[in-house]
């Protein structure tokens, strides 16, 4: 699932992924077609929403640029006292809510059609005016630290209309050190505007100027492999010698731009090396971690330790490989199940299996997750010029906006479930907190959307009686923990490290790159997979390495946080049950009022604990144990 998030001096725009769709008494089929205009209204966005009109967002745009003139007006008076400080954050929280409205119109439609220049200008106007902002408010924080804390303590303490942003100033003030006075801020602030490039030409040459490969698969007519395609062909075709043909065009499409995504790459690592230099970190990663106050030990234990515990996954593909009949085993074997199931979930019917399956969190959670799926919220097929993959917008005061690329899978049947949880804590945090502390961190993003795809499984799995069934859901299971705890792992450990090429001033190159993965990749899987070589640039497509750096290690320490709380919620006599099932709404209420770890402490997870991390490898030993003994009965 796609999460950015856009940070200028004055005030945060936070932009995050996920998903979701509609209820409707009649099945659709998913469409066998990329026309857009063929697919029913209530299966796409339904944008005016936010505003009625182009002429409406207009009057939101120029609104938005008076506010910011306003507020660059403030420079000069935060020393004034408690009084000037408090309109420059009240004024600034105005600016935020009006600014999600004014950046997603376009940004969304953009992504409805990446194709098309007109909205493309009118999203980059935007994008201008955001950076023009920046420079004109990078005052604002270093005169803010110009307090002294003493002074601004008083000030927080004693007036109760401070109360939504204490927790953001102190946190200012924790960092103090690494804010520079205000002539290099400003002189920073210049350069705002060009730190996305790497991710914008990242997007447009993987999105708007991709052209994917084309082939014809069992004899079949030619099939254009969109990822939706390339991924359904994966899961669906039973046969290795297609599975590889498809996994070489698909690749290929990437590998024939290798050096043009290492270049792009580059300019990632050492744009964010020379921030971390520019704001006195030592290390990229501890320049990305120290906003959250995460300690660079929480991502070393996890990188650590999950790669040690790296024997279970082997077992896994052993056993699928012997299940299978395969005479090696292959990354793009790991999608088919080894029985021959390939039964279709049409959109319509999961929505319903989806609010019956959160029974355990309460019925006012199932009866927001209805509203989520009446419709105009989500958009839920693939069409032509669309963004790929999946992910939620929040737009404080509308309602979040969830994109699918929906292919009627298995698991594209689980996105949904997941893409619903991150949802779901969007709608709880600004349904209980001040627009100052409503957005949560992405350190915590992942453990609703894991949490409520731990209770799909669960669900599923005691709904189904056919043996076949019950077999890709087991399947399901695992990979799940694969994909959401190990791979995303494996990708932390080759960030930190590509990271690392960039601080010691080595060179960035498709081979270094390459042959960096290529190592990694070694080391989690061993001999139980033939590693084929266009693997090796899986680098180049994987949207968070250029678009949040740092950001995939957050979907393995949401899915330990998550395991854990599932299995409190869901275990235990009725007391404990609730006691854990209010700690992690309490969690969800939450949003951004405190520090991640903190948060997660509360609810009852303790990530600095490397047992926490460890449970989850015993977690997935005892499900593959589990699954040679169902293999073991077939």
């Amino acid at each position: 699932m796609l999460t950015r998030e856009h940070r200028t001096r004055a005030f945060v725009f936070v932009l995050t992924a996920l998903f979701m769709v509609g209820v409707a008494s009649t099945a659709f089929a998913a469409p066998n077609t990329l026309n857009r205009d063929s697919i029913p209204a209530k299966y796409k966005w339904d944008l005016t929403h936010i505003y009625p009109n182009w002429e409406a967002w207009q009057q939101g745009y120029d609104r938005l640029d008076s506010l910011m003139t306003e507020f660059a007006g403030l420079k000069g008076t935060l020393a004034n006292g408690a009084e000037a400080t408090l309109r420059a954050f009240q004024l600034q929280d105005e600016l935020d809510i009006l600014s999600y409205k004014v950046y997603r119109y376009p940004q969304l439609q953009h992504d409805l059609n990446q194709r098309n220049s007109d909205i493309r200008e009118k999203f980059q106007q935007v994008q201008i005016l955001f950076a023009k902002f920046g420079q004109a408010t990078s005052w604002f924080t270093p005169e803010l630290l110009a307090i002294p804390w003493e002074t601004m303590q008083e000030w927080i303490t004693s007036d109760d209309e401070f109360a939504p942003y204490r927790h953001n100033i102190e946190n200012t003030y924790r960092q103090q050190q690494h804010v520079l006075d205000e002539d290099k801020e400003e002189l920073l602030s210049y350069f705002n505007q060009f730190s996305g490039t790497p991710a914008d030409i990242h997007e447009a040459l993987t999105t708007a100027d991709m052209e994917y490969p084309r082939v014809s698969l069992n004899g079949e007519d030619t099939v254009t492999l969109t990822p939706g395609e390339y991924y359904s062909t994966l899961t669906y075709n039973r046969s290795q010698e297609q599975r590889k043909k498809a996994h070489e065009a698909f690749y290929g499409v990437y590998h024939k731009d290798k050096n043009t995504y290492s270049a792009i790459y580059n300019a990632i690592l050492q744009r964010d090396w020379a921030t971390a230099q520019a704001r006195n970190y030592e290390s990229t990663l501890e320049a990305d971690l120290h906003g959250d106050n995460v300690p660079t030990e929480v991502y070393e234990t996890l990188v650590n330790t999950v790669k040690a515990g790296t024997e279970p996954v082997k077992r896994y593909y052993e056993a699928r490989r012997k299940a299978l009949g395969l005479d090696e085993y292959h990354l793009y074997d790991g999608s088919v199940s080894v029985v021959d199931f390939d039964k279709k979930y049409e959109f319509d019917n999961i929505t319903d299996w989806i609010v019956e399956s959160v029974g355990p969190l309460g019925k006012d959670y199932q009866g927001k997750i209805k509203d989520v799926f009446k419709g105009g919220w989500i958009d839920v097929y693939e069409s032509e010029g669309k963004a790929t993959g999946a992910y939620q917008a929040r737009v404080y005061g509308t309602h979040p906006y969830l994109l699918l690329n929906y292919k009627e899978t298995m698991n594209d049947m689980f996105t949904v479930a997941h893409e619903v949880g991150h949802t779901m804590h969007t709608l709880l945090a600004y349904d209980n907190q001040p627009f100052a502390t409503a957005n949560y961190t992405i350190f915590v993003a992942e453990v609703a959307s894991t949490l409520n795809e731990a209770l799909f499984l669960d669900y599923m799995f005691e709904k189904s009686d056919d043996p076949k069934e019950r077999i890709a859901l087991l399947e399901q299971a695992i990979d799940n923990i694969i994909g959401t705890f190990y791979t995303q792992t494996q990708w932390a450990d080759f960030e930190w490290q590509a990271h690392q090429l960039a601080e010691r001033g080595e060179p960035v190159t498709e081979n270094s790159l390459r042959q960096l993965y290529k190592n990694i990749e070694n080391e989690y899987y061993g001999d139980a997979v033939v590693l084929d070589s266009l693997y090796e640039y899986t680098w180049t497509r994987i949207g968070h390495f250029y678009f949040a750096p740092y950001y995939v290690y957050k979907y393995a320490t949401c899915y330990a946080s998550s395991a854990k709380l599932v299995q409190e919620i869901t275990s235990g006599d009725e007391n404990t049950s609730r006691a854990a099932l209010d700690r992690y709404l309490t969690l969800l209420k939450s949003g951004g009022n405190d520090y991640p770890m903190e948060q997660l402490k509360a609810a009852g997870v303790d990530l600095s604990d490397p047992s926490t991390v460890q449970a989850v490898v015993d977690q997935l030993d005892e499900l593959v144990t589990l699954y040679e003994q169902e293999l073991a009965k077939l």
